[in-house]
C-alpha cells in the first residue's frame, strides 16, 4: 500500500496493492493495522454504496456533529471526487481539491472529519463504496451548492444531474 498526502491537511489518495491474473484480481480494501501505519485512527462503523449515471454530481455533503471521515472507493466506473476543508480555524478553509478514482487503479481517497465531500461521475455509471466513522444523522447533515462561486470548484462537467435537495442547497458562507 501506498499512501500520499494531498493539498489538504489530512486527506490521502491510497493505493493498494492489487494482485492480477488471467482470473481477474485480488485487492484488500482495508486493514486496519496498515491504515493505522497511515495515521488513519477512525474507527468506521457504517459502510454506503452509491450509484450513480453518467454527469450526477452528488455533493457537497456534510455532518456537523460529530462529523464523518470517510474512506471512498470506486467499485465500478470514474468519479472525480472532490473535498472542501470547513475547518474554520484551518489555513486552507474554504480550499478545495480534487482527484479522479476509477475502479482500474483502485486508488482510494481518505477524508478526515471537517471536509465536505461530493462527486461528479465521469463514467457511464459509477459505484461508489465508502466507510464512515460516524453513523448518518439527518438532523446534522448539511450541505452547500456544488456550484458556489466563493468556493470555485473546477467540475469536469457541463450540465449535471442534481437531486432537488442539492440543486437547492445554500450557499458555503450561509453554513459554513
Amino acid at each position: 500500500m501506498n499512501a500520499v498526502s494531498l493539498g489538504l491537511e489530512g486527506v490521502l489518495l491510497l493505493t493498494p496493492k492489487v494482485f492480477r491474473d488471467e482470473r481477474g484480481f485480488f485487492r484488500e480494501t482495508y486493514r486496519r493495522a496498515l491504515y493505522r501505519e497511515w495515521g488513519i485512527v477512525d474507527e468506521f462503523v457504517q459502510d454506503n454504496h452509491s450509484y450513480s449515471k453518467q454527469a450526477t454530481i452528488r455533493g457537497m455533503h456534510f455532518q456537523r456533529f460529530p462529523g464523518q471521515a470517510k474512506l471512498i472507493t470506486v467499485v465500478s466506473g470514474c468519479i472525480y471526487d472532490v473535498v472542501v476543508d470547513i475547518r474554520r480555524n484551518s489555513p486552507t478553509f474554504g480550499k478545495w481539491e480534487g482527484v479522479y478514482l476509477n475502479h482500474d487503479t483502485a486508488e482510494q481517497l481518505f477524508i478526515p472529519s471537517g471536509f465536505a465531500h461530493g462527486f461528479c461521475v465521469v463514467s457511464e455509471e459509477a459505484h461508489v463504496m465508502y466507510k464512515v466513522s460516524a453513523y448518518y444523522d439527518a438532523a446534522e447533515e448539511r450541505s452547500f451548492r456544488f456550484d458556489d462561486p466563493e468556493v470555485g470548484i473546477a467540475w469536469p462537467i457541463e450540465t449535471p444531474l442534481l437531486s432537488e435537495r442539492d440543486l437547492k442547497a445554500p450557499l458555503f458562507s450561509e453554513v459554513v
